[in-house]
């Protein structure tokens, strides 16, 4: 499911200190015990309706016979901060739909899920020291670069391998009076998919360990590479390959901006995969981030299902609701379709899911199958490679500097005292 930004130090350290005020976590029983109900905190979108969480759920349900499952609707798509309020009030919810297990594990407020079940059922882990504590049923690549076939003819550009490439292309689609970039920089994680493409192409690209490395200390973001990867960003401004008044438009406005083909690129997660309108099918193309060196380095992050609270009444019965749910195909096809998710069961093909999906669904999801470089997205994994405390609002703050500051090791050098204080309160 598509990650939004709501993260913040406020936010953790108030888990933490709310954890420890609470309570132990009620003994668990066989489960299934009649009489048993758990809460549940879904969210509703376009594709994930009030009809596809009664139908999941009621499917769930018979896997745990005589247990109740009350459903707590999130008032946005913002889970966590939702979370935190319910947590507040003494009422966490006993399972939650794709919330960001960082924020909870080290208050010790969720149950990892057995080891074993996570390597028969999925492709990849997704550990947080170790252990995973929402299923990994579906990933996204957080950027791809879509572009505009048509466009592209119009200006005699073909799709790059290499930056030099992408930056010639960029050149000749601007003397041809085309926009080269669609950016919608107004939402702040918008803005930085140049910035996490950069970084997560050359740096993470070249040393996919760099993250914990610079939770080590060992390295930082002033560093040359980090510095040289992030002028990129910068460049791309100064020459001009964004929309006009980039930061003044909004997401929405950019995905209706390229798909009404005012622009001939436009980099973003997979989630875009939804958004292209089946009359752009034939005309939409994808490619990855492009390396210095033409490498295949693919920024990945995997996401999931249902976190188990360690409070959950029943943790027995709680886990077989949530495993039931997690392992049913049919509640990953409206993710598919809807939110361009990867899906990440074992044993199963793309084609075993009956949707009829776009070409560059198909290309995309080549990238997740296929051999090549995958790394953490910068600032977008909820693993190991999660960023501290509100960094990721830090990041996306960074690049939205970039349009107006031309010192970007003083941008790079402002992460690094953001790292410096997240680390420190969390």
């Amino acid at each position: 499911m598509m990650y939004r930004r709501c993260l913040a130090a406020a936010v953790t350290a108030g888990l933490l200190l709310l954890a420890a005020c609470s309570s132990s976590p009620a003994q668990s029983s066989a489960g299934g015990s009649s009489g048993t109900t758990l809460t549940y905190l879904t969210f509703l979108s376009p594709d994930l309706t009030a009809q596809f969480w009664a139908k999941s759920i009621a499917a769930a349900e018979k896997s745990v016979p005589g247990v109740t499952i009350k459903q707590d609707v999130s008032p946005t798509t913002d889970r966590d901060t939702y979370a935190k309020q319910l947590l507040q009030a003494g009422e966490f919810p006993d399972l939650l739909e794709s919330i960001t297990p960082s924020l909870y594990t080290s208050a010790g407020l969720l149950t990892p899920y057995s080891a074993s079940w996570i390597k028969a059922n999925f492709i990849l882990p997704n550990d947080i020291k170790g252990e995973d504590y929402i299923p990994p049923t579906n990933s996204q690549i957080i950027p791809l670069v879509y572009y505009n076939k048509a466009l592209f003819a119009r200006a005699g550009v073909t799709p790059p391998a290499t930056w030099a490439e992408f930056m010639a292309d960029c050149a000749k689609l601007k003397q041809r009076g085309i926009v080269p970039i669609e950016l919608g920089g107004h939402d702040s994680f918008a803005a930085a998919m140049p910035l996490t493409g950069a970084l997560s192409a050359d740096v993470l690209g070249s040393d996919p360990g760099w993250i914990q490395q610079r939770y080590a200390g060992t390295v930082k973001f002033t560093d040359p590479d980090v510095v040289a990867a992030a002028t990129k960003m910068r460049t791309l401004v100064t020459d001009g390959y964004f929309e006009p008044d980039a930061l003044s438009v909004s997401y929405a406005q950019s995905i209706t901006n390229f798909n009404d083909g005012k622009a001939a690129m436009y980099p973003m997660g997979s989630w875009y995969l939804g958004s292209i309108p089946k009359s752009e099918w034939s005309n939409i193309g994808v490619f990855p981030w492009p390396t210095n060196n033409g490498s295949l380095v693919i920024p990945f992050s995997l996401g999931g299902s249902m976190a188990v609270s360690s409070k959950a009444p029943d943790q027995a019965a709680a886990f077989k609701f949530a495993e039931s749910w997690s392992l049913n195909p049919d509640n990953l096809k409206s993710l598919i379709s809807g939110d361009g998710a990867f899906p990440m069961l074992k044993g199963r093909s793309l084609a075993s899911y009956g949707l009829s999906l776009s070409p560059a669904f198909h290309s995309s999801y080549s990238y997740v199958t296929s051999k090549n470089t995958k790394v953490s997205s910068m600032s977008w994994a909820t693993n190991d490679d999660a960023f501290p405390g509100n960094m990721t609002d830090e990041f996306d703050a960074a690049a939205q500097s970039l349009f107006s500051s031309s010192n970007v090791r003083g941008v790079m050098q402002q992460l690094d005292q953001d790292w410096t204080d997240a680390t420190a309160s969390s």
